[in-house]
């Protein structure tokens, strides 16, 4: 469940091993780059925290961060569901 925090969406992800980490990291990051939407984000081995906020708003969630969200929720369901 992604939580808000500090104007931000935050949820950490974890994987069996760095090989999924950065496969599901990288199918995000095409999702974001489609969406013109890039989040910030940490990987360290299996686990991969992000957050979402939108700049040009003030730095403040918004549509688009939920739609992301709502993206990222269902890349990682695709990884899970794939072991």
């Amino acid at each position: 469940m992604w939580k808000e925090t500090d104007n931000k969406l935050c949820k950490s992800f974890k994987f069996e091993d760095f090989n999924h980490a950065f496969g599901f990291m990288t199918q995000v990051a095409l999702e974001a780059e489609k969406m013109n939407h890039h989040p910030w984000w940490s990987n360290v081995y299996n686990q991969v925290n992000i957050e979402l906020t939108t700049h040009d708003a003030g730095n403040t969630i918004t549509q688009k961060d939920r739609k992301l969200a709502d993206r990222i929720d269902g890349i990682y369901n695709r990884f899970s569901d794939a072991k």
